[in-house]
């Protein structure tokens, strides 16, 4: 046990104290405070230190936010305290009165299995000193509190008569710590304060910067007041000005702005309830003072209703031919999307007026996705708007925020229409797979009325607060991917899918659209500039790695800059032909290598086709056997999906070993392992199961898999193989890499028909059903029925 002296009487301590942590508040000695206490072991502490002679020790949290608490999560000084009343609550939380007794440092935390958790402490005691520089202080800071207890409204007045009879400086500046409206941690560290004069000087500067707050505080209510009464001023006179206007005969309201507000109201052809609206706002806005803010922007919302386009239109040219014209001149390929604008301008031509159609042009970047938009505004002869959703995350980006907002505008929606001036334009939704959502809203929801048919010809505005037509707008949205677009809205639209270009599409983009333009923007057209088909095949076999095109025109770009920079210094040649020996010269050694296959025979190595953002590829599967335990290792960073399809490939192999001459208990006795080159990249997907599966068996049987066949296809337990997609891209780059076969699912014999014939040239496909047929035609030699003795050798090279 050990005693503490307080006020005359000794009080008795235990050597160890129970815990209480404390969030957000620091308890000073001479402070009685109610506590409402709910953590349980806070609660376990408390009902412990009844039970003995209720003393307990408060030290404060470094994190209010910390709910498990340890010992690297307290101050070290805390204070000890008397628990002077208790009172239970109905939802199992403790309010406790305590007192503060005397400051004290924790020495060290006592282990507790069960019960609450304790501590040694080493009291603080402070020695009283008297001196003149003391009494100094102790004024100081008396004088400064009562000013600061005047000035501050959240303290009430009656502290100061408490503090007139505390003669004891020590107790003096607990009381005034405890009082004084400040943070945690500088309270903190007033208590840690070892000396009765550190803690006056640091309560003297404290209440200084306090007072210089509370008295800019004032300044600033009294400067508003000022304002306030120079307001209601000026509303006076300006109600008597009314009057006298109205005694001298004057019409109520009348002026010249309200007059061409409202000439300009009746000609911008409103329908009758927006008209309506209008009118009401414009008779309010005649009654207000001029220079009031609720003039400003009543005459703001007057603005909008005029100058958004409520019956405005441009008339469509319905001429197929020329549309058609227009579209072929701007892009190259992109049938699809052209055979869909078509035919909507047929259908217009024969309906005269239908609803506005919603599409969704989704492809990789670089495609051609915006600039197509801006070539069928050019086509249908209508006005082209574009707004970017990349980023966006607030509802009132899309809708507006209402009225009663300081700077409210209506949404982007309603902001573009008004530039576009009419309301049939051409309007492309950008990045629309780039939308976010936050607690503002999620404006993909807001977008579900702008994008349906049946809703948007009556769109609400927060700001404009009633309906406009957005029925004959033609709308297009642009996405990278679709799968992060919400379902309810690409419920909502026609997908129009951009594959990406294939190389000899971008050849003629290069050729037809790509070189003019970059000769034209680098001052080059008139000079003898010429490019070879072959220097543009090699800057997009060697130098591009993409689905779309803007890669090669930088590329280009880059070419042209160089051969500009050499005809305006005089040192080159006037005239120039850049050949396929030359684009080094000008974009240095190549950036990528066209991959190779290595044509000689060997077991355990299958061909594979793939996608990937910037088109096709392929890719080497290697299967190694070996001695050990029946593991299945998986390298080469391969996904989710493409691991599961290496065990489902396992597990078909398994069930077929007796058809393919392989040891019933290979799974047993042996390891395996599958390995895809390049491992820093990335991979996934289905479409590597039959390639997975061909290698697995050509280890397992030692029978060498054709190297000039290239495989692609899903493959199931049950030896199935199913379709894939991105075939195009897959079909072309095993044209680069030189391939004599494809093996392609059954599945996929539309998308075979559809190809291009150069994405054809020079392969032979084969579709198949069942994996059977796969290594019938992908193995060196046919798999023997025969049962198997011995182990297969093992293949690692």
């Amino acid at each position: 046990m050990r005693s503490i002296a307080r006020e005359g009487e000794i009080i008795e301590i235990n050597e160890a104290l129970p815990l209480l942590p404390l969030r957000d508040i620091v308890i000073f000695p001479y402070m009685i405070i109610p506590l409402l206490v709910g953590r349980p072991a806070s609660v376990m502490a408390i009902e412990e230190a009844m039970m003995e002679n209720k003393i307990i020790f408060l030290v404060s949290q470094l994190d209010p936010e910390v709910s498990d608490i340890g010992p690297e999560d307290l101050h070290s000084v805390g204070t000890i305290a008397r628990l002077i009343q208790l009172l239970r609550l109905p939802d199992n939380t403790i309010k406790v009165l305590v007192e503060g007794l005397a400051r004290a440092e924790i020495k060290r935390f006592l282990p507790s299995e069960e019960g609450a958790q304790r501590v040694k402490l080493t009291p603080l005691t402070r020695e009283v000193v008297s001196g003149v520089e003391i009494e100094a202080l102790h004024r100081s800071v008396k004088a400064q509190f009562e000013e600061y207890v005047k000035l501050n409204r959240k303290i009430p007045s009656e502290i100061l008569l408490s503090i007139s009879h505390v003669e004891d400086v020590d107790r003096l500046v607990d009381v005034i710590s405890a009082h004084m409206i400040l943070k945690v941690r500088e309270k903190q560290r007033l208590l840690e304060a070892r000396t009765i004069e550190s803690q006056l000087r640091a309560l003297s500067k404290l209440l200084a910067s306090e007072l210089e707050i509370l008295r800019l505080e004032k300044k600033i209510e009294g400067e508003v007041k000022t304002q306030v009464r120079q307001n209601q001023r000026q509303f006076y006179l300006h109600e008597q000005l009314k009057a006298i206007r109205k005694e001298l005969g004057y019409p109520e309201g009348d002026s010249e702005e309200v007059e061409e507000l409202a000439e300009a109201i009746a000609a911008a052809g409103m329908p009758p309830e927006v008209q309506e609206k209008a009118e009401k706002e414009l008779r309010k806005l005649a009654k207000m003072p001029p220079l009031s803010p609720e003039a400003t922007v009543s005459r703001n919302y007057l603005d909008w209703f005029i100058s958004v386009p409520w019956e405005t239109r441009t008339k469509d040219n319905l001429k197929l031919g020329h549309a058609e014209k227009v579209l072929e001149a701007d892009h190259y390929g992109l049938d699809k999307p052209k055979e869909r604008i078509l035919e909507y301008l047929a259908v217009l031509k024969m309906v005269k007026k239908m609803k506005g159609q919603i599409l969704c042009f989704v492809g990789p970047a670089g495609t051609g996705k915006t600039s197509l938009g801006k070539s069928i505004a050019r086509a249908i002869g209508r006005k082209f708007v574009r707004i970017s959703l990349g980023g966006v995350r607030d509802e009132a980006e899309i809708r507006g925020h209402r009225r009663t907002y300081i700077g409210a505008l209506p949404g982007r929606i309603i902001q573009s229409m008004k530039r576009a001036g009419t309301k049939n334009p051409v309007f492309l939704l950008d990045e629309v797979d780039k939308l976010g959502a936050d607690w503002r809203g999620d404006p993909s929801a807001a977008l579900l009325e702008v994008l349906d048919p049946e809703q948007n010809f009556a769109f609400g505005d927060h700001y404009l607060d009633v309906d406009f037509d957005l029925s004959e707008v033609l709308f297009i949205c642009t996405a990278n991917v679709l799968h992060s677009v919400p379902p309810a809205l690409q419920d909502r639209m026609e997908v129009i899918r951009f594959p990406g270009y294939l190389e000899h599409e971008k050849l003629e983009i290069a050729k037809r659209y790509l070189v003019p333009k970059q000769l034209e923007a680098h001052g080059l057209k008139g000079k003898v500039t010429y490019f070879s088909e072959a220097a543009l095949r090699t800057i997009i076999q060697e130098y591009t790695r993409e689905a779309g095109v803007r890669n090669l025109e930088r590329e280009i770009a880059t070419i042209s800059r160089k051969i500009a920079r050499q005809i305006a210094s005089g040192k080159g040649q006037k005239s120039f032909r850049l050949t396929k020996g030359s684009v080094g010269r000008f974009l240095g050694p190549p950036r990528f290598q066209r991959r190779r296959i290595d044509f000689r025979e060997k077991p355990g190595v299958a061909t594979g086709l793939v996608w990937t953002e910037v088109g096709g590829d392929i890719i080497a599967v290697e299967v190694a056997v070996m001695p050990g335990r029946g593991r299945l290792v998986l390298t080469g960073k391969l996904g989710e999906v493409m691991q599961e399809s290496a065990q489902a490939a396992l597990s078909y192999a398994r069930s077929r070993a007796a058809q393919y001459g392989i040891h019933p208990q290979f799974y047993r006795r042996l390891d395996i392992h599958v390995h895809i080159p390049e491992g820093a990249i990335p991979k996934d997907g289905p479409s590597a199961g039959i390639t997975i599966a061909t290698a697995l068996v050509s280890a397992l049987t030692g029978i060498p898999v054709r190297p000039d066949v290239g495989l692609t296809g899903e493959i199931t337990l049950r030896g199935q193989v199913l379709p894939i997609g991105g075939l195009a891209e897959k079909m072309v780059a095993a044209q680069s890499a030189g391939l004599a076969q494809v093996i392609l699912p059954r599945g996929n014999e539309k998308d075979l028909k559809e190809l291009p014939s150069q994405a054809k040239r020079g392969i032979r496909t084969v579709l198949v059903d069942e994996v059977d047929d796969v290594l019938r035609l992908a193995l060196t030699a046919t798999p023997k029925r025969d049962t198997v003795e011995e182990m297969p050798a093992a293949y690692t090279h």
